[in-house]
């Protein structure tokens, strides 16, 4: 068996094994390398086992197979053909045949730099076989548990506002190696992760051109350049993306992290599926040519809606501006593809019925649910919102949508009312925003001018500004009600 087919389950490092005191094994010849693993475990007294095994096992044996006065010309053609057969171990039982092991197979074992095993007498070859299950059990589970954080990780990393490096990073820091994102012309995007080396990272390049889209390329391909283990999968956009990993060494579990960062990626660098291009095209056409929300929203697939702001978090006070793919990523963790980046923010309109939760890397603020026709003053609520987690630090910032004592007054009389009390400050919309805000953060000046993006002496000023203009004190609870009250009508 020149190429033996190793069973698919984790390997249990033989030393593992030995370390199993209840076991009780010693090594007494072959190479002392942590790297050896084991398979699987098999009882043998086949004078010949070669066609019983599928590589990777520790073999074990009594000897009972052993003729009387074996020499060492049979232990070498024993031991050489357990290593062609891709054995990785050999176990012997020092009873009930043998008191001892038979110094030619200690030779023999030695010679062919096969490890060999001398199991004690109390043990039996259940034990060892039941010890080798355990090891695997444990190390599949935690192949799982790694898989599943890896997974979670990389899905959380996807959603921040910078998601191409997030998720080179995620990956990058799981595989303990580096992750590139090739472009179609082959140029490198964005690479994270330690470098490999000048030799292994020209060998990755060459290796992501393999894969590139091309009549009869491959989907992914693996090689090794100097000590590194490299992998390129080609991204399931069809557009020449190209994912490629170097890694210092191949642990379980990797090829299932690499594919589902290559999924991420090719959902962050792919294009929007032409059935929703199409709706969204149509929507907006209806709206440029004087179509009503109400009748354009049936097109977007839902009746109520919420508008979201969200602001990458960074330097304050408006963190770094958002590119097309952050904001495209946005939009996929909010699970609506309506977004629209302006300037340090990002506008998503959502449907009703779907969650809008805190998003790492993200500052969000909600409005309440409306109709189409009421989307521009959920707008105006999502902005204000926004401004309020800024200043208060929160990730996410509902604006409130119960029952107020405003709807106690009639809707002409409330408007009449704070035309008139406003009057003084109107023709000046920054006082009527500074005071608006101002008051929302219950007279916090730092806390204002975090919202605002202006200085604290600035939203003094300000406001003493509106106090003169006003002919009111400030101070005055009754007096900040009443103006709550009107600029909630304007």
């Amino acid at each position: 068996m020149p190429d033996p087919a190793v069973p698919p389950t984790p390997p249990v490092p033989l030393d593992a094994l030995l370390a199993r005191a209840d076991l009780g094994l010693r090594r007494i010849a072959g190479p002392d390398d942590p790297g050896v693993v084991v398979h699987w475990a098999h009882t043998s007294e086949m004078a010949d086992p070669y066609p019983y095994l599928l590589g990777g096992e520790l073999l074990l044996t009594a000897g009972v197979h052993v003729p009387e006065g074996a020499g060492a010309g049979y232990f070498d053609a024993y031991v050489g053909r357990i290593v062609a057969a891709g054995g990785a171990a050999l176990g012997f039982g020092v009873a009930p045949v043998h008191d001892t092991v038979p110094a030619a197979l200690v030779e023999a074992c030695a010679m062919h730099g096969l490890p060999l095993l001398e199991v004690p007498p109390r043990t039996t070859f259940s034990a060892v076989a039941r010890a080798v299950w355990q090891l695997m059990a444990q190390a599949r589970l935690a192949e799982l548990r790694r898989v599943s954080e890896a997974q979670q990780g990389l899905a959380t990393a996807a959603a921040r506002p910078d998601p191409v490096p997030s998720v080179l990073h995620q990956l990058a820091r799981r595989l303990d190696g580096r992750a590139v994102l090739y472009g179609p012309e082959g140029t490198e995007l964005a690479g994270a992760g330690r470098d490999p080396g000048a030799e292994a990272g020209a060998a990755l390049a060459e290796l992501a051109g393999v894969v590139r889209p091309g009549a009869g390329r491959p989907a992914s391909a693996s090689d090794t350049a100097g000590g590194v283990r490299l992998v390129a999968h080609a991204l399931g956009n069809g557009r020449g993306f190209v994912l490629a990993v170097a890694a210092p060494q191949r642990d379980p579990g990797d090829h299932t992290i690499t594919s589902v960062a290559a999924v991420l990626l090719s959902l962050l660098t792919g294009e929007q599926p032409s059935g929703t291009g199409a709706a969204r095209a149509s929507a907006l056409v209806r709206l440029l040519l004087g179509g009503a929300p109400e009748e354009v929203a049936p097109l977007l697939g839902g009746e109520r809606w919420r508008v979201v702001h969200g602001a990458p978090d960074g330097p304050a006070p408006h963190g770094r501006a958002p590119d097309a793919v952050a904001a495209s990523a946005l939009g996929a963790a909010l699970g609506s593809a309506l977004v629209d980046p302006v300037g340090g923010t990002v506008r998503v309109l959502v449907p009703a019925e779907r969650a809008v939760a805190a998003l790492p890397g993200w500052t969000l603020g909600v409005s309440t649910a409306v109709a189409p026709h009421d989307w521009p003053a959920a707008d105006t609520e999502a902005a204000r919102a926004l401004a309020r987690a800024r200043a208060t630090r929160t990730p996410l910032v509902r604006h409130g949508g119960r029952p107020a004592l405003t709807d106690l007054v009639p809707p002409d009389d409330a408007e009449a009312h704070a035309r008139a009390l406003l009057a003084p400050v109107a023709a000046v919309p920054a006082l009527t925003e500074t005071l608006r805000t101002w008051l929302s953060l219950h007279g916090s000046w730092d806390r204002t001018a975090v919202a605002l993006a202006v200085h604290r002496n600035t939203v003094r000023q300000r406001i003493a500004r509106c106090a003169a203009l006003l002919e009111a004190d400030l101070d005055d609870p009754d007096v900040r009600m009443e103006l709550w009250f009107a600029l909630r009508r304007t």
